[in-house]
């Protein structure tokens, strides 16, 4: 009877092992959203400081909850939001940049 004991791991949406993750999961939302943010914006080219600006954070939000994740469907989510981040930073460095003629 020892899997009576073991919890039910498979209607847990972020965390596998049981247990509560509350920043990593936090992480994994922030990276997604402006993942897409980064995305949707980079579609128009005058949008390039929001989309290259999300990017940056969303990439840089991927990376530190990439470092202190504890589960692989925390790992997934964020690199789905990572790679989405990076594509819509690209894309907007590419229309302008970061500063867009405000700078030099």
């Amino acid at each position: 009877m020892a899997q009576a004991v073991r919890p039910n791991t498979t209607t847990s949406l972020f965390a596998t092992d049981g247990k509560p993750h509350p920043l990593q999961d936090s992480l994994v939302a922030v990276a997604m959203i402006l993942g897409a943010i980064a995305i949707i914006s980079s579609l128009f080219s005058s949008l390039h400081l929001v989309s290259s600006w999300a990017g940056l954070i969303g990439v840089l939000t991927g990376a530190y909850g990439q470092f202190i994740s504890v589960t692989t469907r925390e790992r997934f989510g964020l690199i789905l939001g990572l790679g989405a981040s990076a594509i819509g930073l690209f894309i907007g460095m590419a229309h302008g940049g970061l500063f867009g003629g405000v700078i030099g």
